[in-house]
C-alpha cells in the first residue's frame, strides 16, 4: 500500500475541512519515531500537537489500557460509574495550583474542556460575557471558535459567531504589543463597550498554541489575576497545549506563581486517548446543576486508566526536568542556526515548548514562505515539524518529551540543514 494511493482515496471520502500537514499515513510508532505504511522511519517532532508527551506507546500507559480493557470499555459514568475517575479527579485536584478545594469534571475534548469552563463560570457568575485574546485558540465548536483569536481557517464561513465573546490584544514583543497595551485595551473596552458586571470569564494560554507560541508575560498574568479579583469575574487558564510537563512544570501556571479559578486540560492528558478535564475551585465548579455537566464518553474508562499511568510516567522518569534540559539544548541549537540565518528573528518558549519565528532575510515582515520551505526541507528528510502563528511563520517544536538523546541528536542536525537547505545553501 502506497501513500499516494491512500492520499487519493482520502480525496474522495473525506471532508476538503480537515486539514492535513502531510499525506504520509501512519503504520506504527514507538516513543519519538514513527513508521509509514510504505515502511519510510520519520522523526515526530509533532507529538501528535503535544498529545504524546509521554511518546507513543510508552509501555506503562499501554499496560494500562490492556488491562483496563480487560475489565470494561465503557458504561458511562453517569450510568455506572467507576472508582479511578474519582481517584483521577482526586489527583489533578492536587496538581493544579491553588490553595483552595477544587472539583473536577472529565470530558473528551479540549474544545469540551472549555465549553465547560465557560458554562460553569456563566452558572456561577449569572453573568453572559467572555473576554479572549487576539490569537488564541481554544476549538473549533462554535464558543471555541468564537473565543479563538484567529479567523482562517477557524472562522471562515460558518457564519455569525457567539454573542457575549469579546477579543483584546496579546502581548507580543516582537509584534509591538506589550502588556501595558493589552491592558489598556481590557481597560477601553470597559469603558466603551462591556460593563465588568457582565463578564462571567477572562479565558488566556499560558503560552498561547496556534497563535504562535507566545508566552503570556509574568505582568500580564498578574494582572488578570487582579482585575478578576476586583470585578468578581473567574480566571480560566486554558492548559490544553502547555499541560502535563512540557513547559517544565505540570502546568504552565506552576510558574507563574498566580492560581487561575478553572484550567482545562486534554491533549498529553491520556498519552494518546481522547480525554480532557476541567479542574477548578469547587464552589465554582459545583455552580451547574446535576445533569448539566457530563456527555455519554466524558472521562472513558480507557482514556482515565490512560491517564493515571502519564502522571506515573511524568514523576516517575522526572520530565519535567527533562522538559528543561531538552528545551535549553534546542534553543541553543536554534541560536547557533540564527547567528547565520537572518530570516530567524525569535527563538522561545518554557521547556520544551519552543518555537522559532520566521521573518523575510531583512527581517521587516513575517514570511510564512520560507517558514513552509524549511518545514518542506526537513519533511524531505524524514522530520515532522509543525508550524503556527497568525501569519503563518513559526515552527513549533513539540517532540515527546521521552525522545531518546541520539534522536533527539539526530533531529537537530536534520533542523539545521532544512534551514540551509530553505536558504539555497
Amino acid at each position: 500500500m502506497l501513500n499516494a494511493e491512500i492520499s487519493t482515496r482520502k480525496d474522495k471520502a473525506i471532508s476538503r475541512g480537515v486539514g492535513m500537514q502531510t499525506q504520509i499515513y501512519a503504520d506504527r510508532a514507538l516513543n519519538s519515531e514513527v513508521w509509514d505504511v510504505e515502511g519510510n522511519r520519520f522523526i515526530d517532532f509533532a507529538a501528535g500537537i503535544a498529545v504524546v508527551n509521554t511518546g507513543h506507546c510508552h509501555p506503562k500507559v499501554m499496560a494500562a489500557i490492556e488491562r483496563q480493557m480487560k475489565s470494561f470499555t465503557h458504561t458511562c459514568h453517569q450510568v455506572l460509574p467507576y472508582e479511578n475517575y474519582v481517584s483521577l479527579a482526586e489527583r489533578l485536584n492536587g496538581a493544579v495550583s491553588g490553595n483552595f478545594e477544587k472539583k473536577t469534571v472529565f470530558v473528551t475534548t479540549g474544545a469540551e474542556a472549555v465549553e465547560n469552563a465557560i458554562k460553569v463560570s456563566r452558572a456561577y457568575t449569572g453573568r453572559p460575557a467572555v473576554i479572549a485574546f487576539g490569537g488564541a485558540f481554544h476549538g473549533r465548536t462554535f464558543m471555541g471558535m468564537s473565543l479563538t483569536g484567529k479567523v482562517a481557517p477557524y472562522k471562515q464561513g460558518f457564519g455569525a459567531m457567539m454573542p457575549d465573546v469579546y477579543h483584546v490584544p496579546f502581548p507580543i514583543d516582537i509584534h509591538g504589543v506589550s502588556t501595558k497595551d493589552a491592558m489598556d485595551a481590557l481597560n477601553k473596552l470597559f469603558k466603551a463597550d462591556l460593563d465588568p458586571g457582565r463578564v462571567a470569564a477572562i479565558i488566556f494560554e499560558p503560552v498561547q498554541g496556534e497563535g504562535g507560541f507566545y508566552p503570556a508575560p509574568a505582568e500580564l498574568v498578574r494582572e488578570i489575576r487582579a482585575l478578576c479579583d476586583e470585578h468578581g469575574i473567574v480566571m480560566v487558564a486554558d492548559e490544553i497545549q502547555t499541560g502535563f510537563a512540557r513547559t517544565g512544570n505540570l502546568f504552565a501556571m506552576d510558574g507563574y506563581g498566580v492560581a487561575p479559578d478553572i484550567t482545562t486540560m486534554a491533549k498529553g492528558l491520556a498519552g494518546g486517548l481522547p480525554l480532557a478535564a476541567v479542574v477548578g475551585k469547587a464552589e465554582i465548579m459545583d455552580a451547574a446543576s446535576p445533569g448539566g455537566l457530563g456527555g455519554t464518553y466524558g472521562g472513558n474508562p480507557l482514556g482515565i486508566a490512560a491517564a493515571h499511568a502519564v502522571l506515573d510516567v511524568i514523576e516517575e522518569e522526572k520530565l519535567c526536568a527533562r522538559a528543561n534540559e531538552l528545551g535549553s539544548r534546542l534553543r541553543q541549537r536554534l541560536e547557533a542556526i540564527r547567528a547565520t540565518t537572518p530570516e530567524i528573528v525569535d527563538v522561545r518558549g518554557p521547556g520544551f515548548m519552543v518555537a522559532a519565528e520566521f521573518n523575510t532575510a531583512d527581517g521587516a515582515t513575517p514570511s510564512p514562505e520560507f517558514t513552509q520551505k524549511v518545514r518542506a526541507e526537513a519533511l524531505k528528510r524524514n522530520l515532522i515539524l509543525l508550524t503556527c502563528g497568525v501569519y503563518g511563520n513559526v515552527i513549533r517544536f513539540l517532540a515527546p518529551i521521552t525522545i531518546e538523546d541520539d534522536v533527539f541528536s539526530e533531529a537537530l542536525d536534520i533542523l539545521e540543514e532544512s534551514v540551509a537547505a530553505a536558504r539555497g545553501n
